[in-house]
């Protein structure tokens, strides 16, 4: 597995204080405790800005767990390549047809510690559904599902405690729909209703 800034000598723990401050500072709580699991995916929900992943980040410094992200194609591009890999990133090509839960399974079937991280919603824009590849991708790995929060109403973000999977789709679904019900995005208008129905492209 490449080397990524969770795993980078003195950087890491450099930026794991610089979080620990900065969430002091501006008032943010980190509540719910650090996930146990070696292998598991993390949804994060709300998602409506560009701040969520600075939030989400420093989580993932403070509790230094190593996390993995899909992230489209484009944001690879350049001389922010590899920095964006450096954070964990996993570009997804969307125009192409590739089968993203096999990939994301076999990740997890040839690493004896494995996160993946992804939001349903897939956008920061307002959506009328979750995209389900998350559930697809727990499921066929057998690792439970972790819900990471970030409520900029009140200034908390976090994690539940770990969902394991039922094999009922839309009952899981449902679930965890109904554990993101108290928490805001940053821009609540943009925030996806809950619940929702699903897709039904595995691959989204």
């Amino acid at each position: 597995m490449r080397t990524t800034v969770f795993d980078t000598p003195v950087i890491s723990h450099l930026l794991c204080g610089i979080s620990w401050l900065l969430m002091n500072l501006t008032g943010w709580k980190l509540e719910g405790e650090k996930p146990k699991a070696r292998k598991f995916v993390m949804i994060g929900a709300p998602h409506t800005s560009n701040w969520d992943f600075l939030v989400f980040m420093g989580v993932a410094l403070r509790w230094r767990t190593p996390v993995f992200w899909l992230g489209k194609s484009s944001l690879f591009k350049g001389p922010m390549g590899p920095i964006m890999r450096w954070l964990g990133g996993i570009p997804v090509h969307r125009e192409r047809k590739c089968n993203l839960v096999e990939q994301a399974v076999a990740g997890f079937n040839s690493h004896h510690r494995f996160v993946l991280t992804l939001s349903p919603e897939g956008t920061r824009s307002k959506v009328t559904k979750w995209k389900t590849g998350f559930w697809h991708i727990a499921n066929n790995a057998k690792v439970p599902v972790y819900p990471g929060f970030v409520d900029f109403a009140n200034k908390r973000c976090g994690s539940g405690p770990a969902y394991k999977l039922t094999g009922d789709i839309h009952q899981d679904i449902a679930n965890l729909q109904a554990f993101y019900a108290p928490f805001r995005g940053r821009r609540q208008e943009e925030e996806t209703p809950l619940v929702t129905t699903l897709t039904a492209d595995p691959q989204q």
